[in-house]
């Protein structure tokens, strides 16, 4: 399916072939969407940042590209992502199979633009992705918006970062070495709850930057207590607002860790 404003590829490692879907110029910028697709709010994500001076790569990963947000379509996609072998949405210390895949993509994105690596933003499902690319150096610039992985009850689940104990030692010592993360989520999101950022922290220490937005009662900006999608669904796109802020420190983010000084 074609998407206004962006070209269309394939990209294929190990027989898996998907489509990946690109808009701009400059360092390359993966951007995974949430749940349940590319949606209309995370296509004007992807050009927010195309237009910041970044080339812009969405792989379809599940969905109808440019199919709008609805609840039963949100439903059905996470019920197939549920039974898919290529996620494993209830593993607190496993990093989900597609996660391979993502890191190909990245490496492939690099060989062909260059330059000082490559940004990736997870969103909900996919956010906890972000961390897990880090294993490749190639990936410079993780972003992982409300991660939402393990799902399921549980004190574990809660804090868990989806990530496997091998990988998780390979992101320290990319920390140690000076690599960084932004991680943002909203303080009363059910899907990305406070646990799993104490464990971000305690993991990464200074290397995290973390943005929690208050979506408690009675909070000044009146942001309802469901919101959940930082940077497409739930952004108040006005000067000042903290999801803006948020939109607007994610670019510098990307700026500063991928444009050659």
């Amino acid at each position: 399916m074609e998407l206004d404003g962006f070209s269309r590829e394939s990209f294929t490692h190990e027989g898996a072939t998907r489509d990946v879907y690109r808009r701009g110029s400059g360092p390359g910028v993966v951007v995974m969407s949430e749940m349940p697709g590319i949606t209309p709010q995370v296509m004007r994500f992807a050009e927010r940042v195309a237009a910041e001076g970044f080339t812009v790569f969405m792989p379809q990963l599940f969905g109808t590209p440019g199919r709008p947000l609805s609840f039963p379509y949100a439903i059905t996609e996470l019920t197939r992502a549920c039974i898919s072998r290529e996620f494993a949405v209830l593993a607190a210390h496993e990093s989900s199979p597609l996660v391979d895949w993502l890191r190909a993509l990245c490496r492939h994105v690099h060989a062909e633009l260059g330059g000082r690596g490559v940004g990736a933003i997870g969103m909900c499902i996919t956010g906890n992705f972000a961390l897990a690319l880090m294993v490749d150096p190639v990936v410079a610039a993780p972003v992982l918006s409300q991660p939402s992985l393990p799902l399921g009850l549980g004190a574990a689940r809660r804090a868990g970062m989806h990530i496997s104990d091998r990988d998780l030692a390979a992101v320290k010592e990319r920390c140690a070495a000076g690599a960084q993360v932004l991680a943002m989520r909203f303080t009363h999101d059910p899907l990305c709850p406070g646990e799993r950022f104490v464990s971000l922290r305690k993991a990464l220490g200074p290397a995290l930057e973390s943005i929690e937005i208050d979506s408690g009662p009675q909070n000044p900006w009146g942001i309802p207590r469901r919101a959940h999608s930082v940077v497409t669904s739930d952004l108040v796109d006005e000067a000042g607002h903290p999801t803006r802020q948020a939109l607007d420190r994610v670019l510098a983010f990307f700026g500063e860790r991928l444009r050659e000084s």
